[in-house]
């Protein structure tokens, strides 16, 4: 018996080694980001055999082989589109130097660096949000797209769904890609029942199932929030369909704050662009819009910045890098999670340090604790460097925006972290008109004058123990 026992541990350390070997040379020859790779190393020799496990589940972008088929052959035929159906204005854009990187970037990746708009307007009281937009479900003519990471019944979620079911049963199209993850709630509830005896077509993205692990990484979520009627009018920002009132009610993370932007024009048949790339990579069907804005003579001007596995998957980061390096007087941040790149963290701390005014709004409480504590340790540099950070105490603020020199803002799902850069299908617009900015402008001045500063003093006398567990999640924080 013994002697099987000697056998049976001779082979289990053969195994993890050749497992460690073989994944350590996977990992190095991915050719990632530095600190990304050292995570991974660190959790694969930290963890014996688990650590190799993990990687081997969600350590790589692998949407599955259909999914990637499918977003490679769609690549050039929605370049093509957007290039033919929208070509930005030959004169100056609003925004000036600031705005210049963005449209290079987009003209150079996608064909286009900018879309005209015919209004917007930014509504952050969820009760107003929920009502203008059950009004225009009420008003549709032709059709109603939906993406969504959370959908979560009860309250005024509910209301939105009444109205789309009887938007269906009148004849209009609807259509909804939701996270599976991201919404169980909704999947597990009647309303996707009654929807789909509605005629509505429900599509889970990304679905989790036990033997997909095999296929694809589980990990990567669709994380826009976006809605198109009619192909000329639209919803994006930082809010899913949940209403705060009930959503994680009795949390000491509640409620979440939260902002949309609600688009007409071409902009929006724009976004209805994006609703078309993410159903085809679901689903196979092509669905591009057929009712078309008119481009009529403007001075509004806005660029739609997706991304995701498959297509533009660094565009919203080289966005926000080409962003801070072009400020010159101030630059606001607002997000619930900042776990930055390491390039950005630099760039913003090297802002600071020339004399820009570097202000980042974050929520007091997080509803990660392992998020939570990866971000408090880039407090003490960028405070060093000259930064502001205010905390805001009522609620998980989850808005996600920045605003450069109050000239350039960007806004939509993408939180200031790695997984939200590089992992998640996520959705940001870009606005260089003065009314535009202005309006973000307002609503990060009210986030602000409810938000208390960290003092540098105080914050540097925290304890070992804290110290150490930041230094840890730190090393972790290119995976969380």
């Amino acid at each position: 018996m013994e002697q099987v026992y000697s056998i049976a541990g001779l082979l289990f350390a053969v195994f993890y080694w050749l497992l460690t070997i073989a994944v350590t040379m996977r990992v190095i020859a991915r050719r990632r980001p530095v600190s990304v790779t050292l995570a991974w190393l660190l959790v694969i020799f930290v963890l014996p055999v688990l650590g190799a496990l993990l990687y081997l589940l969600i350590g790589e972008l692998n949407l599955g082989r259909a999914r990637a088929q499918r977003a490679a052959a769609m690549v050039d035929p929605y370049l093509d589109n957007l290039s033919s159906r929208f070509k930005g204005g030959r004169g100056p854009l609003p925004g000036g130097q600031l705005a210049l990187g963005i449209h290079q970037l987009l003209a150079n990746r996608v064909g286009i660096g900018a879309m005209q708009y015919d209004s917007l307007q930014l509504l952050d009281d969820p009760q107003r949000i929920f009502s203008r937009l059950c009004a225009d479900v009420r008003e549709a003519q032709h059709s109603i797209r939906i993406v969504t990471y959370i959908w979560h019944p009860g309250g005024r979620a509910d209301a939105l769904a009444q109205a789309l079911i009887d938007a269906s049963r009148r004849g209009i199209e609807v259509s909804l890609l939701i996270d599976h993850a991201g919404s169980r709630a909704f999947f597990r509830s009647h309303w996707r029942r009654d929807m789909v005896q509605a005629g509505i077509q429900v599509v889970p993205a990304l679905p989790v199932r036990l033997w997909r692990v095999l296929f694809h990484r589980m990990d990567l979520r669709m994380h826009r929030k976006l809605v198109v009627i009619d192909d000329q009018l639209a919803w994006c920002g930082s809010m899913n369909i949940a209403d705060p009132e009930v959503f994680r009610k009795g949390s000491r993370h509640a409620p979440w704050v939260d902002m949309l932007l609600r688009i007409q024009g071409p902009g929006a048949t724009g976004l209805a662009k994006v609703f078309a790339w993410d159903w085809e990579v679901e689903t196979g069907q092509r669905r591009l819009p057929e009712h078309y804005a008119e481009n009529l003579p403007c001075n509004r001007w806005m660029s739609i910045l997706p991304s995701g596995p498959g297509f533009a998957d660094d565009l919203i980061s080289q966005a926000v890098l080409s962003s801070i390096h072009r400020a010159n007087d101030s630059i606001v941040i607002c997000t619930p999670y900042f776990v930055p790149s390491e390039a950005i963290f630099d760039a913003l701390c090297h802002a600071a340090r020339r004399g820009v005014q570097v202000t980042l709004l974050l929520p007091r409480h997080n509803d990660s604790m392992m998020v939570g504590w990866a971000s408090r340790s880039y407090f003490e540099p960028l405070l060093q460097a000259g930064g502001r950070i205010m905390l805001y105490p009522h609620g998980l603020l989850h808005t996600k925006a920045m605003l450069m020199d109050n000239q350039l803002a960007l806004v939509g799902s993408v939180n200031l972290d790695i997984r939200s850069l590089q992992l998640n299908f996520e959705l940001t617009v870009a606005l260089f008109t003065p009314e535009g900015c202005a309006e973000i402008k307002r609503l990060l001045d009210g986030y602000r004058e409810a938000s208390q500063p960290l003092d540098l003093q105080r914050w540097s006398a925290r304890g070992k123990p804290a110290r150490a567990l930041e230094r840890l999640m730190y090393l972790l924080s290119p995976l969380l």
